[in-house]
């Protein structure tokens, strides 16, 4: 592992916005971290595309978009479809950490997220993606009965503070652009989860078995 002044993190997304609402305040307490940031939706949207640009500015960090199908219908994605777009955007090199999303997302549902987890846990298992361990978004909804929360029984639990989750707050609504009464700035933690894996083997165990611990 090399020295936390150094760490190399590639943080694997569907959408624009994702790496801030669920990563946000992980990235902004650590700007000496070098940070690349993968968005597999939209690099097609003359909203959301320049809205992520300018976020990985404030960021500190280096990132592409990919143009992966988004539609609202949500139709299902070839996995095959989904593991190349991650490969064609991810350098081809070692990272310390991966960071992306849960099997079965952040809240219910979207579908999206969930194809992006599974890909990314099964390129890991693979050998087709190196690093030295892996940290899945861990947030609940209750199903759809409040707003995504930081599951707290997990293997890491950061609060954030006040300083770090405004400057956050401003990503959301102010470079993105979204409402206060938005979900999104609504949904804005205050908190952020993962589940913690060091052994491709066991995050392929986690996947196979729903997303349950043994």
């Amino acid at each position: 592992m090399t020295r936390l002044s150094t760490k190399t993190v590639a943080i694997i997304v569907a959408h624009p916005d994702d790496e801030t609402l669920w990563v946000g305040g992980i990235i902004l307490s650590h700007p000496s971290w070098k940070w690349y940031i993968v968005c597999l939706c939209r690099g097609n949207d003359i909203e959301r595309a320049p809205g992520f640009y300018n976020a990985l500015k404030i960021l500190k960090s280096e990132g592409i978009m990919g143009f992966l199908d988004d539609g609202p219908e949500q139709k299902p994605l070839d996995e095959k479809e989904v593991e190349r777009a991650i490969l064609n955007l991810l350098p081809p090199k070692h990272f310390d950490l991966i960071i992306s999303h849960n099997p079965s997302g952040e809240y219910t549902r979207h579908i999206r997220h969930e194809e992006v987890s599974k890909a990314v846990i099964k390129l890991w298992h693979a050998g087709k993606i190196s690093a030295n361990e892996l940290w899945t978004f861990a947030y609940e909804d209750g199903n759809k009965e409040y707003y995504p929360r930081p599951v707290e029984n997990d293997t890491i639990y950061r609060t954030l503070t006040k300083r770090i989750w405004l400057r956050k707050y401003s990503i959301i609504t102010e470079t993105y652009g979204f409402e206060k009464s938005s979900f999104e700035a609504e949904t804005t933690p205050r908190a952020e989860a993962f589940w913690q894996f060091t052994d491709p083997y066991n995050a392929k165990k986690w996947l196979n078995n729903g997303g349950v611990l043994t």
